[in-house]
């Protein structure tokens, strides 16, 4: 393989998300959220597996800090758990806001810069109860906590999220009920998008106001979308309603000011005088999560409803290509078609997450997947991108949402039954490749 340089300060680092790894679900005044109560749920999460006790980071949380530094990772991305901080989304907990606040000191003391995302997806069930993100009042309870976690880490914290992936928030969670709060209601989906995109305005205004060196912006995830046969008008039309609800609906209100008009029409009743103002006030960056591409078809067998609001009608039919553990299309060449798109919005690109679940401590297709969206990366900075950093999904082994403990995603093991941790293949050449910044010949 050719060798691969990227530009000086570009960012190597590895994501997590507090849910997934943090155990210690009940102690110093935590609070259920949405999740907990999700796993409770029969058949909702795979083999009956809950949040606790993750990867037991709230206690090993030092011990993971030194692998990081092990592996020569520069910036770590981790989010912060909601329900710890202002439990059942009331008053602040003292307990659970110190945890971050030795996170962020012990990762500084390393050399390791830390990138806080606020929300990724633990709503505390108390919010959820009356209505979650179907009410509009929870983007202002968001404010809140925003201001709370912005205040105590100001002065040490320079980046700053304010939600991962809300597609998955509004849509899975709302609409297809895969994820928490695991309802099937399209109404609600549509007001969850809105009002999550609320939220990250009313967030970025708390991040502007008590963070004067904030570099913050937004985490999407986003899909190259395009159709099975570009000369026929149901796979283009297919195309058209995928992409507006997986990238159009979050991209143009944060760069546009408006919602795209051609998906969730019910988008345009929800808004009041200076909603868009504050969604689309400026970013220092957008996030990129890339899993994969879509190629969509109008024919084939009807979809029935789930996630896809009113794209029931469209199909997604399998390609010739390899799957990872989870079932999931690798196609690392859409990783280039997606940051070149995305070149025009203006800002600073990041990969925030870009990852797979495979089996095993010798994690050869691991290896080969990162190499090649690692290099695709590398072919869209030569084609002019301003991406400027990587962030592998993920460190450590974890809870994977409806699937449990299941699929393994992480650069490190984690034997869940005794919580030791062993560095993969994958982990090693990581590290490899960020000493080199790039690739040798």
């Amino acid at each position: 393989m050719s060798r691969v340089t990227f530009p000086a300060g570009f960012v190597w680092g590895a994501a997590t998300a507090a849910f997934q790894i943090e155990g210690s679900t009940t102690v110093d005044g935590r609070s259920d959220s949405i999740w907990d109560a999700f796993c409770r749920v029969d058949g909702a999460v795979r083999n009956g597996d809950t949040g606790d006790p993750g990867a037991d980071h709230y206690n090993l949380m030092a011990d993971d800090v030194a692998l990081m530094k092990s592996m020569g990772l520069q910036a770590y991305r981790f989010s912060v758990a909601w329900p710890r901080v202002r439990p059942d989304g009331g008053a602040v907990n003292p307990l659970g806001l110190s945890f971050y606040d030795r996170l962020v000191d012990t990762l500084l003391d390393k050399g390791i810069t830390p990138w806080l995302t606020l929300y990724h997806w633990d709503l505390p069930q108390k919010l959820e109860d009356m209505g979650g993100w179907a009410n509009r009042d929870t983007a202002y309870r968001f404010a809140e906590y925003t201001n709370t976690v912005t205040e105590c880490l100001a002065d040490r914290v320079v980046h700053w999220t304010t939600l991962n992936e809300p597609w998955c928030s509004a849509f899975l969670g709302y609409a297809g009920g895969i994820h928490a709060p695991g309802r099937t209601d399209p109404e609600a989906a549509t007001a969850a998008v809105h009002h999550l995109m609320l939220a990250h305005g009313l967030g970025m205004r708390a991040i502007r106001e008590n963070v004067p060196r904030a570099v913050a912006g937004v985490t999407l995830n986003l899909f190259p979308v395009a159709p099975v046969d570009p000369a026929d008008e149901s796979d283009v039309d297919a195309a058209r309603a995928i992409d507006g609800l997986q990238n159009r609906v979050f991209l143009d209100p944060v760069f546009d000011g408006s919602y795209p008009a051609d998906v969730l029409p019910g988008l345009a009743e929800l808004v009041q005088p200076g909603d868009m103002e504050l969604i689309s006030a400026p970013v220092d960056f957008l996030g990129v999560n890339y899993y994969r591409d879509y190629v969509v078809s109008g024919h084939g067998e009807p979809r029935l409803p789930s996630e896809w609001v009113g794209a029931e009608h469209v199909t997604f039919p399998p390609r010739d290509l390899p799957l990872t553990d989870s079932g999931w299309e690798v196609n690392s060449d859409g990783l280039t078609t997606l940051l070149v798109d995305l070149a025009d919005r203006g800002v600073p690109l990041y990969v925030t997450e870009n990852g797979a679940a495979y089996p095993g401590i010798e994690d050869d297709d691991r290896v080969t997947f990162l190499d090649g969206h690692i290099r695709a990366i590398g072919a869209a900075i030569d084609r002019g991108v301003d991406v400027r950093g990587y962030f592998c999904w993920s460190l450590l082994d974890n809870f994977e949402w409806a699937e449990g403990y299941a699929k393994r995603f992480g650069l490190v093991h984690v034997d869940f039954a005794t919580q030791q941790r062993t560095l993969k293949r994958s982990a090693h050449w990581y590290a490899r490749v960020i000493a080199d910044n790039g690739f040798g010949e």
